[in-house]
């Protein structure tokens, strides 16, 4: 069982990045593989979910071990796969998952790619007695060298709608949601949770 992958991130793409280590490179398929485009060229670390089925042996990688661990509850879920899990975790922060579990919000469940209510329910009444006092953790990031806490604000607001960019989203639907980022961004969120925030003012539409 591989539970993590350290190593230099080679390049990514819509789906998955590649982390070189020992001469090896590893395809991880991520929730948002492009909230790691900082890291492509420098040493990073996911913590992997090694999942085996008859036609494919897949790894898949986290920047928390809380984001792996809620994506191993998904998979318990049924009418939940990879694919569903990766979705869902692309377009929540942990935090917002546990919430929305603890305070069954079906609504909030239903907004995310593929899952119906019925879905929904079956999140909330397979998971809400599994995340009793699951707290998750503040995700870490690396230090922004000697940018000032403005500059700071302003590379990561433009690293998040670059992602978004690369997702498919048109420069007049973020438009709609870049004023409401700035203002994240400015309270020092990090690149991960502005994309990830980005994604939910979309789906909202």
């Amino acid at each position: 069982m591989i539970d993590f992958v350290e190593g230099t991130l080679c390049y990514l793409d819509s789906e998955y990045i590649v982390v070189e280590a020992g001469g090896i490179g590893y395809r991880l398929f991520c929730p948002n593989p492009y909230q790691f485009v900082r890291y492509e060229g420098s040493k990073t670390k996911l913590y992997t979910h090694h999942h085996v089925r008859e036609d494919a042996i897949l790894l898949y990688g986290f920047a928390t071990r809380d984001e792996r661990d809620l994506f191993r509850k998904l998979l318990d879920v049924s009418g939940i796969g990879p694919k569903g899990g990766l979705a869902i975790l692309a377009a929540a922060t942990p935090e917002q998952l546990v919430m929305a579990v603890q305070q069954e919000n079906v609504t909030y469940l239903t907004k995310f790619p593929g899952i119906g209510k019925k879905t929904a329910q079956r999140i909330i009444l397979d998971l809400k007695d599994k995340l009793v006092g699951y707290t998750p953790s503040a995700i870490l990031t690396v230090a922004a060298g000697d940018l000032t806490a403005g500059e700071q604000a302003v590379s990561a607001l433009n690293e998040a709608l670059e992602a978004l960019t690369a997702l498919g989203y048109s420069d007049g639907e973020l438009q709609k949601i870049r004023n409401a980022l700035a203002e994240k961004s400015k309270e020092g969120e990090s690149v991960e949770k502005l994309i990830k925030q980005g994604l939910a003012l979309l789906m909202r539409g």
